[in-house]
């Protein structure tokens, strides 16, 4: 079943990166062995970009996520928390230079960051928020369900630190999925719709956080396209089955099958994950 056409409300689709790092291979791929493990031993390093997709909107100029802020690379206390500046050493290698910024990268696309009307935040990690000061105008949508994790005592614990996204002034719009008979979304749970005119749908996805959630954009002159954040690191890897090394399994599982679902119902569509190094060019062979 394909989806019902809207009309032409969104002209164009961009991806746009706040600079590169490297992830350890049993972290894309997956690994038998402890997460502690691999963390912290492990010498296989990939490539990663730190994706943006920027969406032309006719009421306005909306992003999926918000990227990384270069402060990360130069600032030793950008993470106030021990744990977490031990982890992060560890994890990731980033490749991130003072024009990465989120400002920057807009600028290079011909908008301004007072352009953008929305940000979409498909989880609250550092690398998915570290942008957001840069619109502070912004309304910046996430799922309840991710917004309740700055409730527990040590969010941190997941990559979560309160200090780049409780900023004054920023504007969180923590949502909530209504119910729908629509058999695309149903088997998710909910959905929301960011517009109100179909173009742009959440659809929750959890497993790589409590809270993840994706968004599939619908639009009559472009294919339909899911964003799915790190809900896997390549679209491969999700038709495939084959899970990431962090993470709740089952949960990815679960999403993972509900995702290859709404692909099955709707043939051409297009799923790009934020760290995926084939997403600008994916983007590019279908003319976005």
């Amino acid at each position: 079943m394909s989806p019902a056409k809207t009309d032409n409300r969104i002209s164009s689709i961009h991806v746009l990166s706040t600079g590169t790092a490297k992830q350890h291979k049993e972290h894309r791929y997956g690994s038998r062995l402890p997460a502690l493990w691999w963390v912290f031993t492990s010498r296989s390093w990939i490539d990663i970009p730190l994706n943006v997709f920027a969406l032309e909107h006719r009421d306005g100029l909306v992003l999926f996520d918000a990227g990384m802020d270069p402060a990360i690379a130069t600032d030793p206390n950008y993470v106030s928390s021990a744990i977490g500046r031990l982890f992060m050493r560890n994890l990731f290698r980033f490749e991130i230079t003072s024009d990465d910024t989120l400002a920057a990268k807009l600028a290079g696309l011909g908008f301004s960051a007072g352009d953008v009307s929305k940000v979409i935040v498909s989880h609250l990690h550092f690398d998915h928020v570290g942008g957001i000061a840069d619109v502070p105008q912004a309304e910046l949508l996430v799922s309840r369900d991710e917004w309740q994790q700055l409730s527990g005592p040590h969010p941190e614990r997941n990559y979560i630190f309160r200090e780049h996204i409780e900023l004054p002034g920023a504007k969180w719009q923590p949502i909530d999925f209504q119910a729908s008979n629509d058999p695309l979304f149903a088997p998710f749970g909910g959905c929301y719709d960011v517009t109100g005119d179909g173009s742009m749908i959440l659809l929750p996805t959890p497993g790589h956080t409590p809270g993840s959630m994706s968004m599939l954009v619908r639009a009559a002159d472009i294919p339909p396209v899911l964003f799915i954040g790190d809900l896997t690191y390549e679209a491969d890897l999700l038709m495939n089955d084959q899970v990431p090394g962090t993470g709740d399994a089952a949960l990815l599982r679960s999403s993972f099958a509900k995702v290859r679902a709404l692909k099955a119902q709707i043939p051409d569509l297009l799923i790009l994950a934020s760290h995926d190094p084939k997403a600008a060019e994916a983007l590019k062979e279908t003319s976005l």
